[in-house]
């Protein structure tokens, strides 16, 4: 049996509360309701509201059925193809080729995560009543998606103008009971058997319908929610991990004061900032070295300065929040009914809005990654890691320690580095020139997820050599809830001795930093922020 790839990014939820039940139509959906469904399956309700306005707004389509004005969409072909006129005979045949011809995709399968993602997000926007289409359309997409019917997503086919045509197009494809899908345990079906399989009928399309199935940004806001929700949880494991390091460095923590803040008043630098000052209380080996005789006066960067680098990069997860809450509650189609009852072209579809943050926030991690493994490296270097043994190694020449375990996070970062090139600036023409500047938003959330990926694996690495560092200053303790993260940390890798495997130590990390598990171990003893 053939199973959904896995997604790179599965962690528990350590932020606000995810609601047990997604209902679609009742005001805009949040991050945590994407969050909810897309990576936990909460199901999904269609409010009667929102059916009884899909209705009344098909009507406004229906009436158009005769009429000898154009309308994109309803009575002519698409994009370059919109002068074209289609005979009143041939329109339902006209949004099944659609469908057919723009499911064009090609490369690996999508996550499962971000293929519910978009279609619940494109579900949202026909319960908006804007979009015509008929309330069983709406009603059979909710079904695919409480039965679990995952359809089959490839990597590459969307520019992210006139939206996420391509990876909607397979999801369309699907609701007509055509082309492939997974069912809830992964297995790979033809859509047809798992419609059947689920008691859903495919749905035979008419006017509009195909097209507002397809025309809409749910990719890349799908990909920007659940990238939003990780980075929340892995920015404040980013600080549990400096914290770590500055104490196993024998860091000054005075520079994270909460005065010195104030000085600077960036919301994200003080939340860092009181986060790392929390996971510091009551730790042994900081209070060894705060007399008189330290002659340390200030750190190096990659410790001093982790406020400021980790709370920028909380401000631009912040702001990349207040664009998606913006898309959340917006009805993207082309054309669009309005609620005077208007048929109107738009470009509400482009996704530029979305590209830009989900650039921004690439760029964040790769910073955010580079910091972390410069305190990394500073761990293994005798002449920076004030007086642990090279490479924190048991017995260094015939151990290696830590070395290679640098090497690696070295290597993310930069790969990290190649992915904050900016996506949404290399627009490429298409449809004979109609479409002739495109956001590439889908591409900068595909690389988005790579680097959140990335960055778990990087804090992971981090995590397990300052949790060595740790061993090494006994007798003297780390703070109770250094150790709380540390203790994790030794359930499954062994405290300082002869060289390990490293590689499964290393993937249980990332796993421990991405679960959340190491923000929970942190906030069971410290108050964070």
């Amino acid at each position: 049996m053939t199973t959904l790839p896995s997604s790179p990014s599965t962690p528990l939820h350590t932020g606000a509360p995810l609601p047990q039940v997604v209902i679609v139509g009742v005001g805009p959906l949040t991050v945590e309701d994407v969050v909810a469904c897309a990576r936990y399956d909460a199901p999904i309700q269609l409010d009667d509201d929102a059916l009884a306005q899909i209705a009344a707004t098909r009507s406004v389509i229906e009436s158009l059925a005769d009429d000898t004005v154009a309308h994109y969409g309803v009575s002519t072909g698409f994009g370059a193809l919109a002068t074209k006129h289609i005979p009143h005979e041939m329109r339902a045949q006209l949004q099944r080729s659609l469908v057919r011809s723009h499911a064009a995709g090609t490369g690996p399968e999508v996550e499962r995560e971000v293929v519910r993602a978009l279609m619940l997000l494109r579900l949202s926007t026909l319960a908006t009543g804007r979009t015509g289409v008929r309330p069983e359309v709406a009603a059979t997409y909710a079904g695919m998606i409480n039965a679990g019917i995952t359809p089959v997503v490839r990597e590459y086919g969307s520019l992210g103008c006139s939206g996420d045509l391509a990876p909607l197009a397979h999801c369309a494809l699907a609701l007509m009971g055509e082309g492939e899908v997974r069912d809830h345990d992964g297995r790979l079906l033809a859509a047809g058997e798992a419609l059947a399989e689920a008691g859903l009928t495919p749905v035979v399309l008419r006017e509009k319908e195909g097209l507002a199935l397809i025309n809409g940004t749910d990719g890349m806001l799908g990909q920007l929610c659940l990238a939003i929700h990780d980075l929340e949880n892995l920015l404040t494991a980013v600080d549990i991990a400096a914290a770590m390091s500055v104490e196993s460095l024998m860091g000054t923590d005075a520079v994270f004061a909460a005065d010195l803040q104030r000085l600077r008043p960036h919301a994200g630098q003080r939340v860092s900032a009181a986060t790392i000052t929390s996971m510091l209380q009551g730790s042994q080996i900081m209070a060894s070295h705060r007399g008189p005789e330290c002659t340390r006066v200030q750190d190096a960067y990659s410790l001093r300065c982790a406020p400021q680098v980790h709370g920028g990069a909380r401000d631009t997860v912040a702001y990349a929040r207040s664009v998606a809450e913006v898309e959340l509650g917006s009805a993207i189609d082309n054309p669009v009914v309005t609620p005077d009852g208007r048929v109107e072209s738009n470009g509400n579809f482009h996704g530029a809005p979305l590209a830009y943050v989900l650039d921004f926030l690439a760029i964040v991690v790769a910073d955010v990654a580079s910091i972390s493994e410069r305190r990394i490296d500073r761990f293994l270097d005798v002449s920076r890691n004030s007086g642990l043994p090279p490479f924190l190694a048991d017995d260094p020449g015939v151990d290696s320690g830590l070395m290679i375990a640098q090497y690696t996070a070295a290597a993310m970062v930069s790969e990290l580095k190649r992915l904050a090139v900016p996506a949404s600036v290399d627009s490429i023409p298409s449809s004979a020139m109609q479409e002739d500047h495109v956001s590439m938003g889908w591409s900068a959330a595909r690389k988005l997820r790579r680097g959140v990926d990335a960055l778990a694996r990087v804090v992971g690495i981090e995590v397990l050599t300052a949790a060595r560092a740790q061993d090494l200053r006994s007798p003297l303790q780390p703070a109770p809830a250094t150790a709380a993260v540390r203790n994790l940390v030794r359930a499954f890798a062994h405290g300082p001795g002869p060289d390990e495997w490293l590689s499964p130590q290393i993937e249980q990390a990332a796993e421990h930093v991405r679960s959340g598990a190491v923000v929970n171990a942190a906030r069971m003893v410290a108050q964070l922020h």
